[in-house]
C-alpha cells in the first residue's frame, strides 16, 4: 500500500471513529426523552409524549450500533478478510436507523430536529466514503485486509480518539441549543460520564499518538543476538 492508500485508509479510521462516538452520544442523548420521567423533560418534549417508545427503540438501536462501531473500529485498525465489508455493513444500519430518528424528530418536533441531524450526517458522509472504496482506482490503492504498520496503527486509532473525546467534551455546547429548556442546558445531566468518557478518550488518544512520535524521533535501539555455533 502507497503513501496516498496510507492516507486514506487513517482518514477512514478516523471518520469511523467519530460515527461510532456519534452514535453512543446520540443514543444516550436520546434516553432523556425515552425514558425519564422528569417533569422538566416531560413539558420539553410535550409533543413526543405518545411517542417515547419509538425514541425507546432509537435508543436501544443507537447505543447498540454504537457498540457495534466501536467493535468495528478495532477491527479495521487490526486489519482482517472481512474488515471493510463488516464496518460498510454497521455503517449501512447506522445510516438507516439515525435517518429514520432524524426524520420522525423533524415531523414531530417541527422541522427542530438537532442533534440526531448532525448523527445523522456523520454516519452518511462516513457512509459515502466507504463506498467510494469499492470504485477500482480507490480500491487498489486501499487495503483493509491487513493491519497497517506499527505507527500508523497508532496514530489513526490515536486521532480516532482524539476527535471522539473532543466531541464528547463539547457534546454541551453543540447539543446544548436543542436542550435548553426553561433556561437550563439539560445536556448537563449527563456532566460526570461525559467527562471522564471524554477525557478517558483524548488521554488515551495522546498516550497513541506519543508513541508514534517517540518511535519517530528516538527509535527503539536493537540489540545485537548472540548466535551459537
Amino acid at each position: 500500500m502507497d503513501k496516498t492508500g496510507k492516507i486514506i485508509r487513517i482518514v477512514a479510521i478516523i471518520l469511523f471513529g467519530m460515527s461510532a462516538a456519534m452514535n453512543l452520544l446520540g443514543g444516550v442523548g436520546t434516553t432523556c426523552v425515552a425514558f425519564s420521567n422528569n417533569r422538566g423533560y416531560r413539558l420539553a418534549f410535550i409533543e413526543l409524549k405518545d411517542y417515547r417508545w419509538l425514541y425507546q427503540i432509537f435508543v436501544v438501536t443507537t447505543i447498540l450500533i454504537g457498540l457495534a462501531g466501536i467493535w468495528g473500529l478495532i477491527k479495521l485498525v487490526r486489519g482482517g478478510k472481512k474488515v471493510y465489508r463488516n464496518s460498510l455493513l454497521i455503517l449501512f444500519l447506522a445510516s438507516i436507523i439515525t435517518g429514520i430518528h432524524f426524520a420522525a424528530s423533524y415531523i414531530l418536533r417541527g422541522g427542530e430536529a438537532a442533534p440526531a441531524n448532525v448523527v445523522f450526517l456523520i454516519n452518511l458522509l462516513t457512509l459515502i466514503v466507504f463506498l467510494l472504496f469499492l470504485v477500482p482506482g480507490i480500491r487498489s490503492k486501499v487495503d483493509f485486509s491487513s493491519p497497517g504498520g506499527k505507527n500508523e496503527t497508532s496514530a489513526a486509532g490515536g486521532v480516532a480518539a482524539i476527535m471522539a473525546g473532543a466531541l464528547t467534551l463539547s457534546v454541551f455546547h453543540w447539543a446544548g441549543p436543542s436542550h435548553t429548556f426553561f433556561q437550563q442546558n439539560w445536556t448537563y445531566v449527563f456532566y460526570v460520564p461525559l467527562v471522564v468518557v471524554g477525557t478517558s478518550l483524548v488521554l488515551w488518544g495522546m498516550v497513541l499518538i506519543g508513541k508514534v512520535v517517540r518511535d519517530i524521533f528516538v527509535p527503539p535501539v536493537k540489540t545485537p543476538s548472540l548466535e551459537t555455533a
